[in-house]
């Protein structure tokens, strides 16, 4: 229960890794607020929590109102997880500027209105950890994914960035950087790649070190050591969750 009587927001909780991180926050004692675009799936994951929302997370107006309605019921959230994202595949010179501003709206944008609203509440309960989902696409970069990996290079920045701005108030930040995981995300690109979705998966499988892609738990164990007192002095940090496929040409 090491995290009793805290009170976390998690973005992006509808399935996956956002579902997971949401859960295992309230197994380990967490009052948790979760958010997402779809109403069905972010009442799923509400089974096991306390407050739920489903809105444009990109929405100023209305992540004020979560923040402020979390912490009207909760209590101050001190544990914050930017989790949301959409994840644009393609050629640059054929990406729509519409994907483009989904992308963007999602994974920067929605991360540092959380941090906005969330921020004087953590400062106010005397600290706090923000996390931020990246990707090793981020760091490494890999082709027809170039947008989606320049914005999740610019949370990796922004992170660091606010890690130094927020350290005298006892608020760390941090970024976590996966690499392919076994998740919806992943599910539904291989349904938009088409052909044999058995074979890609083998070859996803094949290329990384340890031969097999990622768990969502195995990812979430890493989100929790992150908010945990275990991490009390580490900010500013990217850790890349990957099963070391960045150093192996990923």
């Amino acid at each position: 229960m090491k995290f009793k009587d805290r009170i976390a927001i998690v973005t992006g909780a509808g399935d996956g890794i956002g579902r997971g991180i949401a859960l295992a926050f309230a197994r380990e004692g967490a009052d948790v607020a979760v958010c997402a675009r779809r109403q069905t799936n972010v009442e799923e994951t509400a089974r096991r929590v306390v407050a739920l929302g489903h809105f444009d997370a990109s929405d100023e107006d209305a992540v004020a109102r979560f923040v402020a309605e979390t912490h009207s019921r909760l209590g101050p959230p001190t544990l914050l997880v930017a989790n949301a994202s959409t994840m644009p595949f393609g050629e640059a010179s054929a990406l729509s500027s519409v994907d483009m501003d989904a992308c963007y709206a999602s994974k920067v944008k929605s991360a540092a209105l959380f941090t906005k609203h969330c921020i004087p509440l953590m400062q106010a309960a005397g600290g706090g950890s923000i996390t931020f989902m990246g990707s090793v696409i981020g760091n490494t970069g890999f082709a027809r994914f170039a947008f989606y990996g320049a914005m999740n290079a610019a949370v990796i920045g922004y992170a660091r960035c606010l890690a130094i701005e927020l350290a005298p108030h006892g608020i760390r930040v941090n970024s976590v950087s996966p690499g392919p995981v076994d998740a919806p995300m992943l599910h539904r690109f291989e349904v938009q790649l088409g052909g044999d979705a058995g074979k890609l998966r083998a070859s996803i499988d094949t290329h990384q070190p340890r031969g097999k892609i990622a768990s969502i738990e195995e990812v979430v164990a890493t989100f929790m050591f992150l908010a945990s007192p275990e991490a009390a002095n580490i900010t500013a940090c990217d850790i890349r969750c990957d099963g070391g496929v960045s150093f192996n040409g990923g």
